[in-house]
């Protein structure tokens, strides 16, 4: 799933390519995207963007008259900028955004459309569908603080929780813990001054690590390989292999369809976390440190 750091790169392209200009037509090639019924996608069209922002993890394209198209990607949606008049590519093609300058098309991988369009009229009705959570890129670190101990959650969980984090999802959530070398089950209210400092800092360092890195890989043309796995990063989608810090095999914890990713040398004093599905299995014979790991 596009995370805060690709968000941003998409919202900036974006805004080059289409700030100013009008929304001349929409063709939606799936009946399952269109979330809303009023307004009517008459409505918007013919209004020219004069914002473009980001809610979480979703991109808000705002229109004259105060009208909003707002875009989930979910995990597996992407944009795509053709030239004017592109068709909607094939099986994966959902949408297009014309424009004079170009269309903005929208595309979703594998069988299951989980990408949502809203349409609302006004940005109160905007905020009521996708709340603003804390921006951590500009909060302190009280009110970092503030919002973490809000509830009492594993900091893998309160990380990637939209109603209170903006933007960060389960790529970013494992590399900001392994920077902070902290344990993606420590318990928020535990957390000292001095280990919420931490995350603070990691948090922020992470992600604006990527956004520059993903803004010099994109340059000016259009991102075109938004994924959650790069080869960069330190433990995110790299189980069994190497922590690029101390060289200990990178551990998973599976839970329904994700996992989280860590080092238990760097992270959790050697300790390996329990996989849940694994480790009942296993039983005793589960290992209980990293060199028992094999």
């Amino acid at each position: 799933m596009p995370e805060l750091p690709d968000v941003m790169i998409y919202i900036e392209a974006l805004t080059a390519r289409i700030m100013g200009d009008s929304l001349q037509g929409v063709r939606i090639s799936s009946p399952f995207l269109l979330r809303t019924f009023e307004p009517p996608l008459d409505a918007v069209l013919n209004r020219r963007v004069i914002e473009i922002r980001r809610f979480g993890k979703r991109i808000a394209l705002g229109l004259e008259s105060d009208f909003w198209l707002v875009m989930h990607l979910m995990i597996a949606g992407r944009l795509q900028w053709k030239a004017a008049g592109a068709k909607i590519t094939g099986k994966i093609g959902l949408a297009a955004f014309d424009f004079s300058r170009g269309t903005l098309l929208l595309t979703e991988a594998g069988s299951k459309r989980r990408a949502a369009l809203h349409i609302f009229e006004g940005l109160d009705q905007v905020r009521r569908h996708a709340p603003e959570a804390l921006d951590v890129l500009t909060c302190t670190v009280a009110e970092f603080q503030a919002v973490l101990t809000s509830e009492n959650h594993t900091l893998k969980r309160a990380l990637t929780d939209p109603s209170l984090f903006s933007g960060i999802g389960n790529a970013y959530s494992d590399e900001i813990l392994h920077r902070a070398r902290m344990s993606p089950l420590l318990q928020t209210r535990k957390l000292s001054d001095e280990e919420i400092n931490r995350l603070h800092q990691a948090t922020v360092e992470t992600l604006q690590l990527w956004i520059d890195r993903l803004r010099t890989e994109c340059g000016p043309d259009f991102p075109l390989h938004v994924t959650a796995f790069r080869d960069e990063m330190a433990v995110h989608g790299k189980f069994g292999k190497p922590c690029p810090d101390c060289g200990a095999p990178v551990q998973r914890i599976r839970y329904a369809d994700n996992e989280t990713n860590y080092c238990a040398r760097c992270q959790t004093g050697d300790r390996v976390l329990a996989d849940r599905s694994l480790s009942r299995l296993l039983k005793d014979d589960w290992p209980r440190s990293i060199d028992d790991w094999e």
